[in-house]
């Protein structure tokens, strides 16, 4: 495999690709937006901070000239893959979105799945105790709720909170059994999340299944049209193979 490849990471699934790309004597470089204020870095090269939307990222394009990016940011950073679709098509730059898929409900979940922030606060407006690990963007949207808010994020949210809230600074992966303590704890009677996917923070999932706890999951935004996308790691570890391949390259990691 020949050519750098630009990884839009700050997601796990980021972290393995660029291992695997540098295991495998691949030029990687990891971008990261820079919104958490510590972040977990992957092995490589690594940037910190914004391109400027997509034209920013449209002229590093034509002057690094990748062989390759992924987009393998959070499954609700729309911004970054959008501009993302528009820069690499003004230069043909090859653009695979990485995404891990969605959740699945099982047998005694009671979910129900909106479309913003904004619609899942009317959704909870009427519960006493309410859970929310949407993360610190948005969180202004559930500032007028009434009852108690347990706020979980990784960085204090830089938008008014709720009246009742209490925060919470914490950074998965989470336990089942910390989940149901945490819920039983501040007595929690509704879940809101985004439908990150992932097994980080599946566990709050399963805690308010057991809990009989319904979930207010928002929904993903949808894909810029045109781009390939794959779930795993290894399937965009194949993309790349076949599209920058060179003779025994991205297959057989160095010894």
């Amino acid at each position: 495999m020949t050519g750098q490849v630009l990884v839009l990471g700050g997601t796990g699934e980021a972290r393995r690709l660029a291992a695997a790309l540098v295991d495998r004597d691949v030029d990687v470089l990891s971008s990261l937006a820079g919104r958490v204020a510590d972040p977990v870095l992957p092995v490589g090269e690594v940037r910190i901070g914004g391109f400027g939307g997509a034209d920013g990222l449209a002229t590093w394009l034509a002057e690094h000239r990748p062989g390759a990016v992924v987009d393998a940011t959070h499954p609700f950073a729309a911004r970054i893959t959008a501009s993302a679709a528009v820069a690499a098509a003004a230069h043909g730059t090859p653009l695979l979105r990485l995404q891990r898929p969605g959740w699945t409900p099982q047998p005694g979940d009671t979910w129900r799945h909106v479309d913003s922030l904004a619609a899942a606060a009317q959704a909870v407006a009427g519960h006493r105790s309410v859970f929310l690990t949407t993360g610190r963007q948005g969180v202004g949207a559930f500032a007028a709720l009434a009852g108690r808010v347990l706020v979980r994020s990784v960085d204090p949210p830089d938008e008014p909170l709720p009246a009742g809230a209490t925060l919470l600074l914490d950074r998965g992966p989470f336990s089942v059994a910390d989940e149901l303590a945490l819920m039983r704890e501040h007595e929690v009677d509704v879940v809101v999340t985004k439908d990150s996917g992932g097994h980080l923070t599946e566990a709050k999932l399963t805690a308010a299944r057991e809990l009989g706890l319904p979930v207010v999951l928002v929904r993903r935004p949808p894909l810029p049209a045109g781009v390939s996308t794959v779930a795993t790691v290894e399937e965009a570890l194949a993309w790349l193979d076949e599209r920058l391949r060179t003779p025994g390259a991205a297959g057989t990691p160095r010894r």
